[in-house]
């Protein structure tokens, strides 16, 4: 597996990736969709360049078998900047591509995500997920997250998609 940080020529793939995965419905569909409660794109070209332009230390990595090969998953890194002793990184979009999902990739992607904070001086690591997720949620707490308590409003507008009914995030938390 390779890991590396996103080239910019590389954000069209991953915006396609980004949304298959969150939006897909169908065969396209993996385990993973919000398409159930969430109309319209998780993410766009647009939206993800500001992203990275407003988060300068942020880290977007790609995950591939091979050199050149097909992008297979994508995952955020960036210091939380919500929690005050600044030893916190926030993860969040981890993707792995639909129909790559049952080869354990987004267990490598997640261990790599934390590596690659945890070398820049994160001492745990929070995420946000959609409080309708149960399955996903106890896949987190099965590689080590613990929900805090603490819940988040999913954002108005449709930035992130239309919500079909009110949403919510969780706040999971590991220490690495």
């Amino acid at each position: 597996m390779i890991f590396a940080p996103a080239a910019p020529s590389e954000f069209p793939a991953i915006v396609d990736l980004v949304n298959s995965a969150y939006r897909g419905q169908g065969a396209q569909a993996g385990w993973t969709t919000e398409a159930g409660y969430i109309d319209g794109q998780r993410i766009d070209l647009e939206s993800l360049k500001e992203d990275l332009a407003a988060s300068p230390d942020a880290v977007l990595l790609t995950l591939r078998d091979e050199d050149g090969g097909p992008l297979l998953g994508c995952v955020w890194i960036e210091p939380d900047a919500e929690v005050p002793e600044g030893d916190a990184w926030y993860l969040g979009m981890l993707t792995i591509r639909p129909d790559q999902q049952d080869r354990q990739l987004g267990r490598a992607l997640l261990a790599h995500g934390e590596a690659y904070a945890q070398g820049l001086g994160a001492r745990r690591v929070r995420m946000t997920v959609v409080h309708l997720r149960d399955t996903l949620i106890a896949w987190y707490q099965r590689r080590g997250y613990a929900l805090t308590g603490e819940t988040k409003p999913f954002p108005v507008g449709e930035r992130f998609g239309k919500p079909q009914r009110a949403l919510s995030f969780v706040v999971l938390e590991k220490a690495l």
